[in-house]
């Protein structure tokens, strides 16, 4: 008898032991310990189908009001852009000039653009360059510079190798007929900060825009918006062939521009699509993504990242990734894609999306800017 109450206090002892074990830590290796529950209480109900709007057209203006309104406090646009040319070089088929305007009401930018030979308006595209965790350079890495000092030409040879082939994008379509413009994201070139950009000065200076109710990460889309409004104003562009393009970062900011502005006809990315569920995930040892770069407070109530994108349906889209790509894992990006060929079957513009994986890495070589050249002229 005093054997089996003993080993019954003993069994009360352990499950009360259990019941009031603390959990000892929140966070592990960069995430939080109840991550996959996070994850499924993403339940994205602004995306389409998701949502209780079924009139197409009624839903994309929902959809991108509350894309703008996570997105917090734009930055104020530009009273006027009072575009001066700094200096010009003629190069083969085309002349490059380097260019300065009020981009918005903070930022008087240097920008370059490659102006085709032959009358115009030509087809425009708006270059949006990647990041890379390269800040020296930004508007250098899309297209060839000029009048700057050595070490800038150097270092944008580098870049150019490393992630392009050696073949500058904005040079190859400037050399096909297009009119190209590229600017500086902030943190980037001329918009860095003073002393150089570091990973901590960014995720620093991030957080004190979100004290003030604003977000880096958006007012670099915004800025992108106000660069297409600001390119589709010149002579020498036809405003109704405008179209974007980006690789890494810059493809990100391409689908986002494609999805906040009408002025973009035509969108095109190069290695930057995938879902929240991989991108953050324990599995395939990813634990952030870029920083802020494309960190939208709270959007992730409402949608994730193809959800988003489908907002540019049923614009022409080209999305390109690499199964090799460490970034973006095939599973993350084909579960995207598909979501994204959902929305555009939805509205009978299927065959205006064209997504691919290429047996590559995380890269924009000749080969891929020619598959870019052949989308354009088959859509713009």
């Amino acid at each position: 008898m005093r054997t089996t109450a003993a080993a019954i206090m003993a069994t009360i002892a352990l499950s009360a032991g259990a019941q009031n074990e603390v959990q000892k830590y929140m966070f592990d290796d960069e995430l939080p310990v109840c991550l996959d529950q996070m994850q499924q209480e993403l339940t994205y109900p602004m995306a389409w189908g998701n949502s209780d709007i079924r009139q197409f057209d009624l839903w994309r203006s929902a959809a991108r009001d509350v894309l703008r309104r996570e997105m917090l406090l734009p930055p104020k646009p530009a009273k006027s852009y009072d575009m001066t040319v700094v200096t010009e070089e003629k190069r083969k088929g085309y002349k490059a000039r380097k260019i300065v305007f009020n981009l918005d009401a903070y930022s008087r930018v240097e920008a370059y653009e490659l102006v085709p030979e032959g009358k115009g308006p030509f087809p425009a595209v708006l270059l949006l360059h990647d990041h890379g965790g390269h800040f020296s350079i930004g508007k250098e890495k899309m297209i060839r510079p000029f009048a700057v000092a050595d070490s800038v030409m150097d270092d944008a040879d580098k870049w150019c190798e490393r992630c392009y082939g050696k073949q500058y994008v904005g040079d190859y379509l400037a050399s096909h007929g297009y009119v190209v413009l590229a600017v500086d994201a902030p943190f980037w070139g001329d918009r860095g900060v003073k002393g150089g950009t570091t990973w901590d000065t960014y995720k620093y200076i991030a957080g004190n825009f979100m004290m003030m109710g604003r977000n880096v990460s958006s007012w670099m889309n915004f800025d992108d918006v106000y660069s297409a409004d600001f390119f589709a104003s010149l002579p020498e562009v036809d405003a109704g062939r405008l179209s974007c393009m980006g690789f890494s970062m810059g493809a990100y900011r391409s689908w986002m521009l494609s999805a906040l502005s009408d002025k973009v006809k035509l969108g095109v990315a190069i290695c930057w699509m995938h879902t929240t569920e991989y991108q953050i995930n324990r599995d395939y040892g990813l634990k952030h993504h870029e920083e802020w770069a494309n960190l939208i407070p709270g959007i992730r109530r409402y949608m994730d990242y193809p959800h988003i994108a489908s907002i540019s349906c049923p614009k022409p889209m080209l999305f390109i990734n690499g199964s090799k790509d460490k970034l973006f894992p095939p599973v993350s990006v084909e579960k995207a894609f598909a979501e994204m060929h959902s929305v555009w079957k939805s509205q009978g513009a299927d065959d205006k999306l064209e997504t691919e994986i290429w047996d590559m890495p995380h890269y924009c070589g000749p080969e891929v800017q020619s598959r870019i050249l052949e989308f354009l002229k088959k859509n713009l």
